[in-house]
């Protein structure tokens, strides 16, 4: 009889393994989703300064430091010889621009007129005489101008450069006509005649013959009533005064006089009048 075939019992059959679940956002808890791993090694920023280093701790705003930065900004610091060089220049410069003014139309327009260090002188400015110019038309050709207080000769010179067929300058101070003959020299001015003389009594008793007089008195002497009224003996009937004065002039008390203000404008404290002799 043959032997029984021996079965094995149930509870010692081998189990299979089981497979491991994939760790994916599907079926990964929420608590681990995102998070870091503690075995993980946080990477530092090379670039964050350490608080615990005294070498690149930030500098405290106190008032030791803030006076160290003062000082290191005030300390001097060393030009290189072509800096130097530059900055000589500038000076030289401004020094010039300073005590120069310069014709701003006609044949002689951005030539250089010399400004003597003297108190009192006040050449009259590019943008104020390029108002009196726009008011008179630019061009001057076959006029005679008088040019009462020259100092500069600022006045005269744009006259003559703008075609005036001859300019009359008066000037008292020795110095100032020293000047007014070596820019006279120098441009080959032959229109311009230098006269020192003291203007105010020179026009009582120069006869009408000027088309256009330009006045501008020193501001401390006062003379601009006393100047606008000598002027009325040298300009011709339907002519032209020009008066630079501290204060603007009605043009009812002009009409008194047989004057017609013309034009007006006022540059800082100076005020400029356009006035005609009816």
């Amino acid at each position: 009889m043959a032997r029984a075939e021996e079965m094995p019992d149930p509870s010692e059959r081998r189990q299979p393994r089981r497979a491991r679940p994939l760790h994916t956002p599907e079926n990964q808890p929420p608590a681990t989703i995102g998070a870091v791993s503690a075995k993980a090694p946080v990477k530092k920023n090379p670039r964050a300064p350490d608080p615990w280093d005294d070498d690149t701790a930030p500098v405290r705003n106190t008032r030791a430091a803030r006076a160290a930065r003062a000082t290191a900004a005030a300390a001097p610091v060393e030009l290189t010889p072509a800096q130097k060089l530059a900055h000589k220049r500038e000076r030289r410069a401004a020094v010039h621009a300073a005590h120069e003014i310069r014709i701003i139309g006609g044949q002689w327009r951005r030539s250089l007129l010399p400004v003597p260090d003297l108190p009192g002188l006040r050449p009259t400015p590019d943008r104020v005489r390029e108002t009196l110019f726009n008011w008179l038309g630019q061009d001057l050709t076959g006029w005679s101008v008088l040019d009462a207080f020259a100092g500069t000769g600022v006045l005269g010179f744009e006259a003559a450069s703008r075609g005036a067929t001859t300019v009359q300058m008066l000037e008292r101070e020795t110095k100032l006509v020293s000047g007014l003959a070596a820019t006279k020299a120098k441009l080959g001015a032959a229109a311009v005649t230098i006269t020192q003389a003291d203007a105010m009594a020179w026009m009582k008793r120069a006869p009408a013959q000027f088309d256009l007089v330009l006045l501008d008195p020193p501001f401390d002497a006062n003379l601009f009533e006393a100047a606008l009224a000598a002027s009325l003996h040298c300009v011709v009937p339907q002519g032209w005064i020009y008066l630079e004065a501290s204060a603007p002039f009605d043009a009812a008390s002009l009409a008194e006089r047989c004057l017609e203000l013309y034009r007006h404008s006022r540059a800082g404290a100076v005020h400029a009048h356009l006035i005609r002799k009816t």
